[in-house]
């Protein structure tokens, strides 16, 4: 008896970092996924077999465990008891700022919930999967796992009564190419950077936040009119916001600018920052190609992919 268990990867289109103060994001799943395999074993083993920028997955493996961990106690699993073999498989790169985190515990848990015949629905799956990324990220905003669970285009925002999510429906799937600066990127303390900066420099930081809230309501309103060249256009602008907060990095920043040097219209880091990856909305396969190229000529790892894997 084995159960399969399958999570989309995502990226954030608006507003990383911003989302953990309660102001609405965006976040849209893509096309790549991460496949659980779970089987009955003599004794409890994780087989990680998925592709990865070079490091990420040594890097977070103690994360990893407490992840386990935590989503064994949300469905009550004694693996001690009833070991089992999971194998982490799939197309989704484990790397930075693409959920991979939350793909794998979305994964996980649907494999988990089929192999010990749970019959948990999709709300179910997405708790048990927040409580898993609180292994990676202590305090994790809860989009991650949404998009993971659900696929499409999300608005998300979070609430001490319970979180807003809704879908946002996209006329058709756009291309996108996801930039990755190879760098493996520690979440945890990108936020922690970010909060202590915020108290010690309350009025500058209150305006950033303020102009990024006001941004994202502009950019649900040209996602639902598909309107592409201005979700390009505030993609940009959400770019400089998280710059303002210093969560960019020099290889995001280069990135950025290479896809919009060749015709991007829009570019922007998405996840955590300080490293992992960055987004480029190019429409159309010959502007995605052209764009990944480009991004490849100066000797970075790209993904050519659609918006709104569902």
């Amino acid at each position: 008896m084995s159960g399969l268990g399958e999570g989309f990867g995502k990226v954030i289109l608006f507003n990383e970092h911003f989302v953990v103060y309660g102001i609405p994001s965006v976040a849209a799943a893509i096309g790549d996924t991460t496949v659980a395999k779970v089987e009955d074993s003599e004794e409890f083993e994780l087989l990680d077999n998925r592709p990865e920028t070079p490091g990420y997955k040594k890097e977070k493996l103690e994360q990893q465990k407490d992840s386990l961990n935590r989503i064994f106690k949300a469905m009550n699993i004694d693996v001690e008891k009833n070991p089992v073999k999971i194998t982490l498989e799939g197309d989704l790169l484990a790397a930075s700022g693409l959920g991979a985190s939350a793909a794998s515990c979305v994964a996980i848990a649907r494999a988990l919930s089929k192999h010990f015949n749970l019959n948990l629905d999709d709300e179910q799956i997405n708790n048990v999967a927040y409580e898993g990324e609180k292994g990676y990220h202590g305090n994790p905003s809860g989009i991650d796992n949404t998009a993971a669970t659900y696929g499409g285009v999300i608005w998300f925002q979070r609430k001490p009564d319970g979180n807003i999510i809704e879908r946002i429906k996209l006329k058709e799937p756009v291309e996108i190419v996801i930039g990755n600066t190879g760098k493996v990127a520690d979440t945890k303390k990108a936020v922690a950077g970010v909060r202590e900066r915020k108290e010690k420099y309350p009025e500058k930081y209150n305006q950033i936040f303020e102009e990024a809230r006001k941004l994202v309501f502009d950019a649900r309103n040209a996602l639902e009119d598909f309107d592409i060249r201005r979700v390009g256009e505030l993609m940009n602008k959400n770019h400089k916001l998280l710059q303002e907060i210093e969560v960019s990095s020099e290889e995001l920043d280069l990135l950025v600018e290479i896809a919009l040097e060749n015709g991007a219209l829009g570019a922007k880091l998405t996840g955590g920052g300080l490293g992992g990856n960055m987004i480029a909305l190019t429409p159309e396969k010959d502007l995605q190609r052209r764009v990944a190229g480009a991004m490849e000529k100066e000797g970075y790892q790209v993904i050519k992919t659609t918006l709104g894997g569902s």
